[in-house]
């Protein structure tokens, strides 16, 4: 790794973050996948701490979350002995600021009432603000945000309704369920209805598919190491709200929520592992 330039790691680092996988990643750049994979590891830790350290009292006021499925070695199902808690589906837990579209935290883990709980005592801990919160209608979001929150909340399901997917044979087993219609489910405080939503979040589930290779489904691209699994997602986090101008606002999400006044660099992501790198 030491004999790599600056400009070699920027451009290792730029095909991550724009959903290229650790091989081909490795062909277009002519080094080694261990090379790839040992950058991905060093980069991803440092921008977990970054992340941790910087992305603290947001000033959000609506906040959505949601739940995104992947799997780490193996399916679920096709876990071998011996593998149990290493290998299988993980779950990434998200809140995102409406109006910033700050990515404030994030949990990889199983989807249970554990994580759940872990999942928002990291919200409550980067959150300044009394908030809106919409999340679906998992039930696991109930019990903590009651714990967590008590009355110090404003927050409400949006549950969706979905009828059978359309088609027969192959083409119904890959269409998705018709959504046919919602259900606001006030839970506590006394939320804004015209803003509860998860739509903003959920478009974010598209955005990390379509940037992290890992995840896009039907490929053999998924995560082998659910450690690696984590590294990159704190690296496509960190480039989306540091180095990434969001279409709509026009500035980067940590600009937006008046974290900073500059867009962040590739080079600056290498060097939050790498600070003497040239």
């Amino acid at each position: 790794m030491n004999q790599l330039s600056l400009a070699k790691r920027v451009q290792i680092i730029n095909m991550l973050v724009e959903g290229s996988s650790l091989r081909s990643t490795s062909r277009v750049c002519d080094v080694s996948i261990n090379t790839v994979t040992k950058l991905l590891v060093e980069v991803g830790r440092a921008c977990e701490a970054f992340h941790d350290e910087k992305v603290r009292k947001v000033q959000a006021k609506n906040v959505q979350c949601d739940e995104i499925w992947s799997f780490v070695y193996s399916k679920e199902k096709n876990v071998p002995d011996g593998m149990e808690g290493a290998a299988g589906d993980v779950w990434t837990w998200t809140a995102l600021d409406s109006d910033t579209k700050l990515m404030i935290s994030w949990f990889v883990g199983s989807r249970d009432g554990h994580a759940a709980y872990e999942f928002l005592v990291d919200v409550r801990s980067r959150v300044a603000t009394r908030m809106q919160m919409t999340s679906d209608g998992y039930s696991a979001y109930t019990g903590a945000v009651d714990a967590i929150f008590g009355q110090n909340i404003d927050y409400a399901q949006l549950i969706k309704i979905y009828g059978a997917a359309e088609g027969k044979g192959n083409e119904k087993r890959y269409s998705p369920a018709e959504c046919t219609g919602t259900r606001l489910n006030v839970v506590s405080g006394r939320p804004d209805e015209t803003l509860i939503s998860t739509s903003h979040v959920e478009r974010q589930n598209l955005t990390m598919r379509m940037a992290m290779r890992r995840f896009t489904r039907l490929t053999n691209a998924f995560s082998k190491k659910v450690e690696n699994h984590c590294y990159a997602i704190a690296l496509h986090f960190v480039y989306y709200n540091w180095c990434r101008i969001h279409k709509t606002l026009r500035v980067t999400p940590a600009m937006e929520a008046g974290f900073t006044d500059d867009i962040m660099s590739i080079a600056d992501i290498v060097k939050l592992a790498h600070p003497n790198s040239n």
